[in-house]
């Protein structure tokens, strides 16, 4: 990400939570509405080089988003288009991922206010193991050629009523508007943002038995420690690792397992 973009990523995210600070807004409308727009400009390739041209006047591109949507978004929601588009962007499809993002983070915020973003982020993980051990779930969800709206009542059909709402609102967004990654990868995303939200990190666990609170306690305590963050913990049990603890955090793999012993043992005996 270079510098320009990651400046204006910075500049949005402030205006985001400078405007959702305010009792009065209602994110899940907010989202919904930059969700409408992320549509439009990840459509029109057109539109969106011209709202990212440096040569084109900060106040001309902000006028041209009124026209457009002035008429079909709400006001704050048009607010923060006009805000992203006055910015600088490396590249036009940046634009793209920064609305798109906020109108991810607008659902989380919503969730942490009203006192369920541990809920929504263990949501997002679960439904991400069931798309995993599921070939034909995730083929149903991920059909270039499926009609959207029959992808987005399946969501519902498997959330409604189970999930929180915004966890539906925001599996739903990924499954209409792919944007050409993975269904898994958008929703390691979006787990990474609702993890941000305070101030955390995100750390898969895979055991070979279920953790205690006190054990899942002390793991998280552990960790955080070790990153100097706090850390939420997704844990997956797997009977395979064969005792044991396995923690991803990112790019970071702690492997602590009979298993993986095990094959260090083979490796070993093979090599000498």
């Amino acid at each position: 990400m270079s510098s320009a973009t990651r400046q204006s990523n910075a500049a949005a995210r402030e205006r985001l939570e400078a405007l959702t600070d305010r009792a009065s807004v209602d994110t899940s409308a907010l989202s919904a509405d930059l969700q409408a727009v992320t549509g439009v400009l990840d459509r029109e390739i057109g539109l969106r080089r011209i709202l990212t041209d440096p040569a084109t006047d900060g106040q001309r591109k902000a006028d041209l988003v009124n026209s457009l949507f002035g008429a079909k978004i709400g006001a704050d929601a048009l607010d923060l288009v006009t805000g992203s588009v006055r910015s600088r962007w490396s590249a036009p499809r940046d634009l793209v991922d920064s609305i798109e993002q906020q109108a991810a983070l607008a659902e989380i915020i919503g969730a942490d206010k009203a006192g369920a973003l541990d809920e929504v982020e263990d949501e997002l993980f679960r439904f991400g193991r069931t798309v995993a051990g599921s070939n034909e779930l995730r083929a149903a969800l991920t059909d270039n050629a499926a009609d959207r709206t029959a992808k987005v009542a399946l969501v519902e059909r498997l959330l409604g009523g189970k999930a929180r709402p915004a966890t539906t609102k925001l599996v739903a967004s990924l499954v209409s508007q792919p944007r050409g990654r993975s269904l898994e990868s958008g929703l390691e995303e979006f787990s990474r943002l609702a993890a941000g939200r305070r101030g955390r990190v995100v750390a898969l666990v895979t055991v070979a038995v279920p953790l205690s609170d006190r054990q899942k306690e002390r793991l998280g305590a552990s960790l955080a420690k070790l990153v100097g963050r706090p850390v939420h913990l997704n844990i997956e049990v797997d009977p395979a690792v064969l005792g044991g603890v396995r923690v991803q955090i990112g790019d970071e793999i702690i492997e602590g397992t009979i298993a993986d012993r095990m094959d260090g043992a083979r490796q070993g005996l093979v090599g000498q």
